[in-house]
């Protein structure tokens, strides 16, 4: 058992109520992998409106534009059946992350039920029964919901109990004991319910804190994942395990508020989460007419800062002001990439004759400049010193390569292809 499996931490005690999809039949009950998670939000709205903002939400290439543009190229219409990889003629491995219940119904057409075009919804996660790994025997990759045993009947939820006790004590009665005015029926003891005017078919759970409280339910597709070439792209269960940390990742990316577990869970979209990954300082030291700054940047995270998809990338720039608020010197004019190398930190995707290329026809990694985890690195500038009383650095975050940005200019918002200021820092000069 890796240390992954043990990451555990308190979830929220309350399991997504799960409902049928608008419309379906009520004379038989869909497969779990259909349901769609609109109606949870009948008895859990707080939790649905907090999932319904997350990019689990989004996760598909019918809601986000990054990932819809390279499907559209590496795939094509994610509303057409039978679609195969352009390259490898093989069913969309991308699915299993970004839309694991059409994966699980061997689906591309994602605008064919509710539950498929969802993307990460409520049974994505809650059916996750067992943990397998992202390896097969023969060690080939099994990724996203092909890396777990899931339950076809019963929901897992994140605490050791299910709802045992409450059909014992309820009996006949469907609302668990009690029945008063405010009460809902409860479809979790294990028979139909109608609530509000939908029908609801029984949603049995049972309790399963070893999966539901472990990184293991985040790693099927957090881990790795290689290109049809076997590059490696995404790399962050490597980046964990090689920080040699305990902290799970659902500590910082679901804390409980309110006893609930925070359904956003936020991560490269979310500024609020960016802020709290980097440390940064700038010092300042006159020596003649010099200033000798030097911008000292940690990494808090247990794992690279950036993670995730390679063409997240961060730069810092620093910037000295005189007494009017006038920029006097910049450590890079245009881009660091271009004009400060130092400053830029990216992991870089390259062909076989070592120049940048994309993700999907990448053959290896080029320079991996990224922070590493806990990682603490000092940058040095010499600046004229005549007139300078600020030297100013600003810490930027980016989802995407520039010259991604600018490719997909067209498909991209603005929100996607634009730096997020994440971290600043100010320095005075002189006295």
């Amino acid at each position: 058992m890796t240390k992954r499996s043990w990451g555990l931490f308190a979830l929220s005690t309350s399991v997504g109520a799960l409902a049928l999809a608008s419309g379906m039949a009520t004379a038989q009950q869909a497969p779990l992998g259909e349901i769609s998670a609109e109606v949870c939000k009948g008895c859990h709205n707080d939790v649905y409106k907090q999932w319904k903002k997350s990019m689990h939400a989004q996760s598909t290439a019918l809601a986000d534009p990054l990932h819809g543009a390279f499907y559209q190229q590496e795939v094509g219409d994610p509303r057409a059946e039978g679609q195969l990889h352009q390259k490898t003629q093989t069913f969309p491995v991308c699915l299993a992350c970004h839309a694991p219940n059409a994966a699980l119904a061997k689906s591309t057409k994602l605008d064919a039920k509710p539950a498929f075009s969802e993307g990460v919804n409520c049974v994505s996660c809650h059916t996750l029964k067992n943990y397998k790994g992202i390896r097969k025997p023969d060690g080939k990759f099994q990724l996203g919901i092909a890396a777990y045993e899931v339950s076809p009947n019963e929901l897992q939820g994140p605490q050791g109990v299910g709802r045992h006790l409450a059909a014992l004590k309820a009996g006949g009665d469907l609302f668990g004991g009690g029945g008063d005015d405010k009460q809902k029926p409860n479809p979790h003891l294990g028979k139909p319910v109608t609530f509000e005017g939908k029908e609801i078919p029984a949603l049995p759970m049972e309790g399963n804190p070893k999966l539901m409280k472990s990184m293991d339910a985040c790693m099927g597709c957090h881990d790795q994942r290689n290109n049809a070439q076997g590059a490696p792209l995404c790399q962050t269960g490597s980046e964990y395990d090689f920080s040699q940390s305990k902290v799970s990742c659902l500590s910082c990316h679901m804390p409980i508020n309110n006893g609930v577990a925070d359904h956003t869970m936020g991560g490269g979209h979310d500024k609020g989460m960016l802020q709290r990954g980097p440390m940064m300082e700038i010092a300042v030291d006159k020596q003649g007419d010099k200033l000798q700054a030097k911008a000292v940047l940690k990494n808090l995270l247990p794992h690279s800062l950036p993670t995730g998809a390679p063409f997240r990338n961060m730069f810092l720039k620093l910037t000295a002001y005189n007494d009017k608020g006038e920029v006097v010197w910049q450590s890079a004019k245009e881009h660091p990439a271009k004009d400060d190398p130092q400053a830029y930190f990216q992991y870089q995707m390259v062909d076989d004759e070592g120049k940048p290329a994309m993700p999907p026809v990448a053959t290896k990694i080029g320079l991996d400049s990224r922070l590493k985890a806990h990682e603490e690195r000092v940058l040095s500038y010499d600046i004229p010193a005549k007139g300078v009383v600020l030297v100013r650095g600003e810490l930027y975050y980016q989802l995407v390569w520039q010259v991604l940005a600018d490719k997909f200019k067209a498909a991209l918002p603005e929100n996607v292809r634009a730096p997020v200021l994440i971290a600043e820092f100010e320095r005075k000069v002189g006295a």
